[in-house]
């Protein structure tokens, strides 16, 4: 998996930056101690200004890349996204048991992540808990319409619909697989939100995982 993924270059929406931040040594930095910066100090208090104080680099060298902190953090999403979306094809292209393919789905998008060594200057684990903690404000916006039309989200919404598909493979006749899997993926997030800040509303736990509970609730409803 990690050889694979090593071949493969992440697609992001060329409309999210203004220089993609893949094709120099200056590039590739921002991205990796913006999301250290960013799970150090959370995404409210990150600024530009911040991050080229840690990176050695004048700020208007990052708006190069960027024109605000918000095309930003669409781009660690859909690279997230992305990066999830190779995964989710590549365990699941050779599973011939519906029910199995199913489950192991649900087990990528919902599982905590371990960083990929085969991607060097971005920690997929420190990268997740971004997403966690953070995803929701990359549509919560007044702009959400625009750039929903400029395609800053195909990528979070193609992971949902391959998932989509294989639940109409498990049960074609459940009218809400839509709707089950988008609450899947993103109530995951909360799951694991709430389980390490907000323990006692969730019953995730260290012993009972978010994966756990999201099996057992596609196995209940597609029954």
């Amino acid at each position: 998996m990690e050889l694979i993924l090593s071949n493969l270059k992440i697609q992001v929406n060329e409309k999210i930056y203004v220089k993609d931040p893949e094709t120099s040594v200056l590039g590739k930095k921002i991205i990796e101690q913006s999301i250290l910066l960013i799970d150090a100090i959370g995404f409210d208090n990150f600024t530009f200004k911040k991050l080229g104080e840690k990176i050695g680099s004048n700020e208007s060298s990052i708006y190069r890349y960027f024109e605000n902190k918000h095309k930003l953090l669409v781009y660690l999403s859909s690279w997230y996204w992305s990066w999830m979306e190779y995964k989710l094809v590549f365990s699941t292209t050779n599973i011939t048991n519906k029910k199995e393919k199913l489950n192991k789905a649900i087990t990528i998008v919902t599982e905590k992540i371990r960083d990929d060594i085969a991607t060097e200057h971005i920690n997929e684990a420190i990268l997740n808990k971004i997403i966690i903690a953070e995803f929701t404000k990359t549509f919560h916006t007044k702009e959400v319409d625009q750039e929903n039309k400029e395609g800053f989200f195909l990528i979070y919404k193609r992971v949902i619909n391959r998932i989509v598909a294989i639940v109409k493979e498990v049960n074609p006749e459940y009218p809400f697989a839509k709707s089950l899997v988008s609450t899947i993926v993103e109530g995951s997030l909360h799951q694991h939100f709430l389980t390490d800040h907000l323990k006692t509303i969730t019953d995730c736990n260290e012993t009972v995982t978010t994966t756990q509970f999201y099996l057992n609730l596609a196995e209940n409803v597609l029954r």
